[in-house]
Formats: structure tokens, C-alpha cells, sequence
């Protein structure tokens, strides 16, 4: 079945439930992704970025890990980011002189903060499935799975959210699926699977994934990826974190922090006093327990607007940072932030937002692009312009101070894309 590029919505609400049982079983959708979206070049180039950054001894989100079969091998991986660069054609070849092994596993998480082509392309994706199924509160990343490995090195594991696996190739994947209750009744357990178990290939799904393909691996799914040749696929799992583990990570402490923030005037806080060695413990608690009633009480009276505010502010990030998790290291944004220079923003100057990011103006003061939250004058910034420049349209400076003054500020996020007269490409 052929399928539009973005897909359609109608392929969320309809094809994508009917052939997942409701979301809850694997399947394969064959030929969803084009080349021109995504393709094996694109993780290569993303590796280079990563080796440049590494020499160049800047703080990257994206990290590499390299196995021989189901072992991690650390020590490889500053090999692998230092070692002589390969020739065009010959990164299997310069892997297994490199690594010493016929046979290698390349993992990369977060490929879409070092690789542009990448963010855009499976961004499309990943905005598609939004709009027709849905937004999850943590967004979505990109975990590479590159090699001629013979099985994935975790063995036959559990996935712990939804996900989608792209697969790019060139070379065709064997992939097999149980679903837990399966898993459990043919291994006795949860616990990953390893080193032979050609025995439960026979109890699972298989599914042949060749290039352009994307399998919908449901959470709680045991799977494993089989190759003979090199191929590439990326995994993009949606982070649908629990609730509670949303507030107890994220928003509570947050909240906490500001009630129990310290005194600007008192930086030092009010000490403690001593305590009688007599009495014990008791007398530490019997001082701890009011406050911390106050503090609960003064929380209970700030949750609903706190949790408002960090909600929206979750939202916002993750849309303009075009579905992507926000990661503070974020390669990609850091260099097109300082490849933006404020002093070229004047009138005649050329701008666009490059895909997959969004601009998302929330409040008279304040803006997110790029998952960043800028704090800025956004009156300029009407729903035309932002319609215009999230549509990818190439807009021309007018002289105009208070949107110039506003473009500046947005150029901090990394998230504007900025040519002058003067200059021959995007200063990002």
C-alpha cells in the first residue's frame, strides 16, 4: 500500500490502529519512510559531527557505545572517535580494523542533536504521528543500531515505551517479536535473553524489515534484530513518561525548590542549633515536621498555577524543538546559536526557521523555539509571521526595530537561520 510523505492523517486514525490491534501489537509498515527523509549517509555524517566534537573537546548529548556481540567494550569507543577518519565507501571496512572484529554493533542515542538531516526528516515523521495520534509529555529521540551484527547486544529484551524502528539499510533485518506473556511462558522470566537462543525463534513474529520500512514496536514487546550484512536502522521511542514519575522528577521538586527557596537577603540561611547527645533524634524531627508541614501547605496552595506553567512549559519545548526530547547538550543548537551573529539583524537580512523546529509564542514576553523559552517583547511577532516562518517561508528583514529586536533575541535559541547581503550561505 502506497503512502503519502508526511503521511496522512487518516493513516493515524485508521490504517495505523486496524493494523496494530489497537496500538498493542507489533506490525510492520512497509516502505513509509523515502530516502530523501532519512538514509544510512545521514548517521555517518552524525558520527563525523560527534568525532569533530570530540576533538574538539565540546560537551555533546549524543553519545556512542560499541559492542562485539552481546559485550560492551568502552574502551573502543574513544578508538572509534579518534581513530583516522575513513575513506568515502569504507566505514564497514575502517569499523572492523578499528574495533578488530568482523562482526560490530554501533549504538548512537541522540543522533538528532548532531545530525540535521536527521531531526528534519524523521521530524516530519514524528510531527505526522502528533497530529493524528498524539503528543508525548517527553517527546521522542533518535538511538542508532548500525552494524553486521549478528544479533541486537542486549539479546532478546524488553522494550519499555512505544516505538518505532526506521530502518534505513542497506542491508535487510530480521527482527522477531513476543508479546510478555509468550516471552514469559517459553523462558520463565523477564530477565533479557542471551547468547543462544535460536531455540525461541521459532515462538516469535518475524518480520523482514528492508529499507523505507518502520515497525511499531508496543511497549512491554520482547524483540531482537538479526543481520548478516551492515545496515542501519534508528529507533524512535516515545517517551509517555508515567504521571507520577512526572511530578516526582520534574515538577514537585521544582515547586519544592520555590517554596523553599533561599533567603536573597540571608544567603546563608537561619543554622540549625545543637542538639542534645541525651535526648536523641527525636528532637531533630520534632523541629523538621512543621516546616515541612508549611512547606507541604504552601506547595498544596501554588500546585495548581505551578503545575500549570511547567506543563505548559513541557508542551511548548518539546513542539518547538519539533517533537525532539530537549537535551542540554545539544550539539546542533549550541553551533547554529553561535554561528548567529544579533549584529547582522537589520533590514534586508534573510531569515527562516529550519525544520523540524517551531516557533511558539505564549505569552506577551516570552516564546519557545528550539526548546528553548526566550524572553522577548513578542508583540512584533504576529500569527501571520509565525505561521510564515514555521511554514519553512524565507522572510526578509523590514525595518521594522521592534521585530528586529525580537529576531535577536530568538537567534540565542539556535533556532533561526540567518543570511545577508554580504553573506553566501545560512549562518547556521
Amino acid at each position: 500500500m502506497a503512502h503519502d510523505w508526511p503521511l496522512h492523517p487518516g493513516f493515524w486514525t485508521d490504517e495505523f490502529p486496524q493494523q496494530t490491534n489497537g496500538r498493542t501489537s507489533p506490525y510492520l509498515f512497509k516502505g513509509i519512510i523515502p530516502a530523501t527523509a532519512a538514509q544510512p549517509e545521514d548517521v555517518i555524517d552524525g558520527l563525523v559531527t560527534m568525532r569533530r566534537a570530540h576533538a574538539a573537546g565540546t560537551a555533546s548529548a549524543a553519545k556512542a557505545r560499541v559492542y562485539l556481540g552481546e559485550e560492551r567494550h568502552d574502551e573502543l569507543v574513544e578508538t572509534v572517535l579518534t581513530a583516522d577518519a575513513w575513506k568515502d565507501g569504507d566505514f564497514v571496512p575502517w569499523m572492523q580494523q578499528t574495533t578488530g572484529a568482523e562482526r560490530f554493533s554501533l549504538v548512537l542515542n541522540g543522533l538528532e542533536t548532531v545530525s540535521p538531516a536527521l531531526a528534519a526528516g524523521l521530524g516530519t515523521f514524528l510531527s505526522s504521528l502528533f497530529d493524528g495520534w498524539g503528543v508525548p509529555i517527553g517527546g521522542a529521540e533518535q538511538a542508532v543500531f548500525a552494524g553486521n551484527y549478528s544479533g541486537t547486544a542486549f539479546g532478546v529484551h524488553e522494550g519499555s515505551e512505544d516505538a518505532f524502528l526506521c530502518h534505513l539499510g542497506p542491508g535487510i533485518k530480521d527482527f522477531y517479536c513476543w508479546p510478555a506473556d509468550e516471552y514469559v511462558k517459553r523462558t520463565g522470566g523477564k530477565d533479557p535473553l542471551k547468547g543462544d537462543y535460536q531455540w525461541l525463534l521459532p515462538y516469535g513474529e518475524r518480520f523482514v524489515m528492508e529499507p523505507g520500512d518502520a515497525l511499531f514496536l508496543p511497549a512491554r514487546v520482547f524483540h531482537v534484530g538479526r543481520q548478516d550484512t551492515f545496515s542501519v536502522s534508528v529507533a524512535v521511542p516515545l517517551y509517555t513518561y508515567p504521571e507520577r514519575r512526572f511530578l516526582r522528577m520534574s515538577a514537585l521538586p521544582e515547586l519544592l525548590d520555590e517554596v523553599l527557596a533561599e533567603d536573597l537577603d540571608n544567603p546563608f540561611g537561619d543554622p540549625s542549633p545543637m542538639h542534645d547527645l541525651t535526648v536523641g533524634s527525636a528532637q531533630v524531627a520534632r523541629r523538621l515536621i512543621p516546616l515541612a508541614h508549611t512547606a507541604l501547605d504552601a506547595m498544596r496552595g501554588k500546585a495548581e498555577s505551578k503545575l500549570a506553567e511547567h506543563a505548559q512549559d513541557y508542551w511548548d519545548g518539546t513542539l518547538s524543538n519539533g517533537g525532539w526530547e530537549y537535551k542540554k547538550d545539544d550539539l546542533g543548537r549550541q553551533e547554529a546559536a553561535a554561528a548567529f551573529h544579533a549584529d547582522q539583524v537589520a533590514p534586508g537580512a534573510v531569515i527562516r526557521i529550519p525544520a523540524p523546529y517551531q516557533l511558539r509564542v505564549t505569552g506577551p514576553k516570552t516564546a519557545f523555539l528550539r526548546g528553548i523559552k526566550a524572553d522577548l517583547e513578542t508583540a512584533a511577532l504576529t500569527p501571520d509571521l509565525v505561521r510564515a516562518l514555521n511554514a519553512r517561508t524565507t522572510m526578509t528583514l523590514p525595518d521594522d526595530e521592534d521585530l528586529l529586536a525580537a529576531i535577536r533575541a530568538l537567534g540565542t535559541t539556535g533556532g533561526i537561520h540567518l543570511t545577508t547581503a554580504t553573506t553566501t550561505k545560512d549562518a547556521a
